[in-house]
């Protein structure tokens, strides 16, 4: 297996992310860590002063364009999503971070 694939045979990639609306204090970034894990990604999350949630997701390009689409579109069940903003998205040889957790 090449180091730069993962065991499904996807490119490995990184996204940070910020995600604009009520999204805080509806249990978004429990649901954002649930999803990444169950997804299989690694990454963090966390609330800003002003309001939204930042963090940055990696793994297969497939599966984090899976959880940009969540993080965008669906989030946690009472969350309103207005904006969803992504950018550094780039290609990376290996995950550079474990597990995926809320950061404070």
């Amino acid at each position: 297996m090449s180091e730069n694939k993962d065991s499904s045979g996807g490119d490995l990639c990184s996204v940070d992310f910020e995600i604009f609306g009520y999204v805080q204090g509806v249990c978004f970034r429990m649901y954002a860590e649930r999803k990444g894990l169950d997804l299989g990604l690694v990454g963090w999350v966390k609330n800003t002063s002003k309001g939204t949630v930042v963090g940055q997701v990696q793994g297969p390009r497939n599966l984090v364009n899976e959880m940009k689409v969540w993080l965008s579109k669906e989030g946690s069940p009472f969350c309103r999503i207005s904006r969803a903003d992504f950018k550094n998205e780039r290609k990376i040889p290996k995950l550079e971070l474990f597990g995926f957790s809320t950061r404070f």
